[in-house]
């Protein structure tokens, strides 16, 4: 077999699919949690199993690599935006963007409240703006800053900041996920919006009072009134402080992000306001502002914590998240394109006959998905393929599967190491994946949730008439 000239594939079988994911899942998982191993190096030796058994079904060299190439161009978007986050956080932190808002944030949430609070505002500000990226990385470092000063543990604040930022990724009508999933199965955005409000609703007010419950455990503690006193002098002392100049740019993001405009577009407008108020407002070094662009650095208030939050962000900051996904999503190409996820999940379709266990196979598919290719959006156009006639079968409204597919996937994503949402919050927030994910209930209640209704044939939608797509 020659390893550049055309050759005659064939599709993988079901045992060969199953044996493939098994050792990349043993690979991981053993590699990672047993023996210690980098996750980037792990990653390479999943790739060259996946392009060593592809190479077994006739496909050559150059022909693997473009699976690879071919979804890396798929996630061009995702990667622009990696990069632009990097340096919307620098850029905020420069301008005193971030500092304004946690400042004015310790003098009205409580640590009984904070976290039911924050879940509400991550909620409302990704449901405005539709993307959960954005949201962590601008609510998100704030309640961060805000949560860590009144002394509650860093993963239970990014879990809250996590499940609420995805649910407006899920919920919103200018939400990417929420547009392809509803394209994909063939259905319109507000049916597929609709048929989500049903499983989605619950699983957000159980998350709710569960953060609730958890932050009357904090109202116990005192507040350190000093600490917190201390912080907001820090920040005084550092910044011009008014909020009228200082939070514009957060502003701006804001209403472009409503008003449609690119994502790539309004964040760049937003770093160059925040660029121009931190040289000319906080009368900043140029050449100091435009390197934290690169690589924002530490300040010096004497409060260790506050300095390292103050130092976050630049497109530095993001290069082990961006290589992660780069090879994660490339070892998705091979298994997406050379039919290995297709036939392992084909093989188990065909044995499915109840309404709820089909429902529970496509979550459950759409998180081996994200598990599989690293990002869910092909997660989600393979599965809306996949089960579409299925559903159809089962006399189900299609934007039955549109409200599964993004179950499965979009609210996993955020759960996993190497995808590149889990790696880009992990970055952001400066905590573990694996650290955050108990506490981000909503993220796997909401699949939970979904399955308990279809058992209990509840806020199923029968499809009425043929669809005309």
């Amino acid at each position: 077999m020659s390893f550049t000239s055309p050759n005659s594939m064939r599709s993988p079988s079901f045992a060969q699919s199953l044996l493939c994911f098994s050792v990349i899942v043993a690979l991981i998982a053993g590699g990672l949690f047993g023996l210690g191993i980098s996750l980037h190096a792990l990653i390479f030796l999943c790739l060259l199993w996946a392009g060593i058994n592809a190479f077994s079904l006739g496909y050559n060299y150059l022909q693997i690599r473009e699976l690879m190439t071919s979804a890396l161009t798929r996630a061009m978007p995702a990667i622009f935006i990696f990069i632009l986050i990097g340096m919307v956080i620098a850029s905020f932190m420069q301008s005193g963007t971030i500092s304004t808002l946690i400042y004015y944030g310790l003098s009205w949430l409580n640590p009984s409240l904070f976290l039911a609070v924050g879940l509400i505002l991550c909620a409302v500000m990704s449901v405005a703006t539709g993307t959960s990226w954005g949201t962590v990385g601008t609510m998100g470092v704030v309640l961060m800053g805000i949560g860590e000063a009144m002394n509650i543990p860093l993963p239970i604040i990014a879990g809250m900041v996590v499940a609420g930022a995805t649910f407006g990724d899920k919920m919103s009508p200018v939400s990417d996920t929420t547009n392809l999933a509803s394209m994909s199965a063939g259905t319109t955005i507000y049916r597929h919006m609709y048929a989500m409000l049903l499983t989605t609703l619950p699983s957000f007010l159980l998350t709710f009072v569960i953060f609730l419950v958890i932050g009357f455990t904090y109202a116990s503690q005192s507040l350190n009134v000093e600490e917190i006193y201390k912080i907001k002098a820090a920040l005084a002392s550092l910044y011009n402080l008014a909020p009228y100049i200082t939070l514009l740019p957060l502003v701006l993001l804001t209403v472009m992000s409503i008003k449609k405009v690119p994502a790539e577009v309004a964040m760049s407008c937003s770093i160059l306001l925040a660029v121009i108020i931190a040289i000319f407002y906080q009368d900043t070094n140029t050449i100091s502002v435009l390197n934290a662009l690169w690589e924002n650095t530490p300040q010096n208030t004497g409060i260790a914590n506050l300095d390292a939050l103050l130092g976050r962000g630049g497109i530095s900051s993001m290069s082990w998240t961006l290589l992660l996904a780069l090879m994660a999503i490339a070892l998705g190409g091979i298994l997406h394109g050379a039919g290995f996820l297709a036939a392992l999940l084909s093989g188990i379709i065909k044995r499915v006959k109840r309404t709820e266990t089909l429902i529970a196979v496509t979550i459950a598919s759409g998180f081996l998905g994200n598990v599989a290719m690293g990002e869910a959006y092909i997660s989600i156009i393979l599965n809306c393929q996949l089960f579409k006639s299925k559903y159809q079968q089962q006399k189900l409204d299609p934007s039955m599967l549109s409200r599964s597919v993004e179950e499965g996937a979009t609210m996993t994503t955020g759960l996993i190491p190497w995808t590149t949402a889990g790696a880009f919050y992990s970055a952001t927030l400066g905590v573990e994946v694996l650290d955050y994910a108990p506490y981000a209930f909503f993220n796997y209640l909401n699949g939970v949730v979904a399955i308990t209704m279809a058992a209990l044939g509840v806020g199923l939608l029968k499809e009425k008439r043929a669809q005309h797509h």
